[in-house]
């Protein structure tokens, strides 16, 4: 057991309406006999906290505590159990083999051209080349529904780089735009042209960044 952050549940505030049990896509909880809720297994929890924005009574808290590991392919299979293959799908962290979110190509900034029909209308992640290595699930929690363009701030020659992606923006009724980085100092260049990029497109799409640590977790 190693101390992390997992859902606790104040019995006496829980009144039984069960919408934590539908928000939780790990399936981690259920209500008992006493029609509360509780942990089916610690293991279940991400720890993210999902369930607290649907109660009702505020019975429901994230704590740090000596707890299971988070256990994303026994996860998968219990969500899979109870409520079929697409609920475990949304499974954080469990990627299933084989099974790819990629839905263009190229990715590479440099290779990629922002008159590419794919971005239209897209909800574009632009990631560090290291991300999709460090963080396990990069498939199903970072690029399904997303267009992707991958860039190393460090390694590449980024001369151009806020200037296309400007082009990618201006040109492309962009939904949303998500900028996936690794912890390491080098990588919040990233962020920095992506931001110039925005600012000379003249756009209000707002930045949404991600940073995942070289332990292949979500930083907070």
């Amino acid at each position: 057991m190693a101390k992390r952050k997992i859902i606790e549940i104040e019995r006496d505030l829980c009144n039984g309406c069960g919408l934590c049990t539908t928000a939780c896509m790990e399936g981690a909880l259920v209500l008992d006999a006493e029609n509360k809720a509780v942990l089916v297994r610690e293991l279940y929890c991400d720890g993210m906290g999902a369930c607290l924005a649907v109660c009702p009574t505020g019975a429901l808290k994230i704590i740090e505590r000596d707890s299971e590991t988070y256990d994303p392919k026994k996860t998968y299979q219990h969500v899979l159990k109870t409520r079929g293959e697409e609920a475990a799908g949304q499974v954080h962290g469990a990627m299933v083999s084989g099974r790819s979110e990629l839905t263009q190509w190229p990715i590479q900034l440099h290779l990629v051209s922002p008159f590419a029909p794919y971005f239209q209308n897209a909800d574009l992640l632009i990631a560090a080349d290291c991300t999709a290595f460090a963080l396990g699930g990069f498939h199903p929690d970072l690029l399904k529904g997303k267009k992707i363009v991958i860039a190393c701030p460090k390694l590449d020659d980024t001369s151009n780089y806020a200037a296309k992606i400007s082009e990618i923006i201006k040109l492309n009724d962009l939904r949303s735009l998500i900028v996936a980085i690794m912890t390491v100092p080098c990588c919040s260049g990233l962020v920095r042209i992506v931001e110039d990029a925005v600012a000379r497109a003249g756009s209000t799409l707002v930045v949404n960044k991600v940073v995942i640590g070289i332990d292949g977790k979500l930083a907070s």
